[in-house]
């Protein structure tokens, strides 16, 4: 996905990120529920990605359709996603697939407190890749034409029966609607924004001389303070930085090196 599609996913999913410290696993089925809709309905995902149809136009007709039959968490989220541009018919139900697999790891993050719920989460799914991944026989069976979804699902929860709720939806999701590539590389879709949530959790700070253990006190009370967490602080000495401290937790970066400044110095002077 890029160009106008990513744009949308990535303004989606920060309107989702409001939603995800209360969400349930609930809101997560519903998505999934609306991507089948969406998947099992080509006319409707031309109507939603038309460039010449009204955004407002197209989010009142996807909300007409969902009336009565999701929660309003899951209609705002979807109507938003009619309402954005998208460059192909395919991006809108990708970007509800992602949206949808965020919400269920958001939910393992909280109810594991954090770090170690998503490690949970990474490694059920881990279970279940390598299990499915060394048979030839699961893999055949986990794609028979003429296996009833239900057969699937209780098949691939039985590879891994001590597996939690949220694992056992990704996985059900991966069995019975892998949207045309294999449920063990849906799965590894799922891993991946896992472990892109886990970074949410870790702290990379550059400094330009190792900490005293005062000061790496001092900067994990302010880390944590400062994102509402308790954050793993990885640290690294980078001589290059001159001085200052430069943090990266996820894709944010806090950079108060000395560097940075002289950076920001010779591009005002070349205004």
């Amino acid at each position: 996905m890029a160009g106008v599609s990513s744009e949308s996913l990535k303004a989606a999913l920060q309107e989702l990120e409001a939603k995800l410290p209360t969400a349930s696993l609930s809101l997560a089925e519903e998505l999934f529920g609306v991507l089948g809709l969406l998947d099992s309905n080509a006319g409707l995902r031309r109507a939603l990605t038309d460039p010449a149809r009204d955004s407002k136009e197209k989010a009142e007709l996807f909300g007409r359709l969902l009336e009565g039959k999701v929660s309003a968490d899951a209609r705002d989220i979807v109507t938003s996603l009619a309402a954005s541009r998208w460059a192909s018919a395919r991006d809108i139900g990708d970007a509800l697939e992602t949206l949808a697999a965020t919400t269920a790891v958001a939910v393992a993050e909280n109810k594991g407190q954090g770090v170690d719920g998503l490690e949970g989460l990474e490694s059920d799914l881990f279970a279940f890749n390598r299990i499915v991944g060394s048979d030839h026989d699961l893999q055949r069976a986990l794609v028979e034409p003429q296996a009833s979804d239900e057969a699937k699902t209780a098949l691939a929860l039985k590879l891994v029966p001590n597996a939690g709720p949220a694992a056992q939806l990704l996985i059900r999701q991966a069995v019975t609607a892998p949207r045309g590539i294999k449920p063990t590389a849906l799965v590894e879709r799922f891993v991946q924004l896992v472990a892109k949530r886990q970074q949410r959790w870790i702290a990379e700070v550059s400094v330009t001389r190792p900490l005293t253990s005062e000061q790496a006190t001092r900067l994990q009370a302010g880390l944590d303070r400062l994102y509402g967490r308790g954050l793993k602080m990885n640290v690294n000495v980078d001589p290059r930085l001159v001085g200052g401290v430069r943090v990266m937790v996820g894709d944010e970066v806090v950079d108060a090196s000395v560097i940075s400044r002289l950076a920001e110095l010779r591009r005002s002077l070349t205004v």
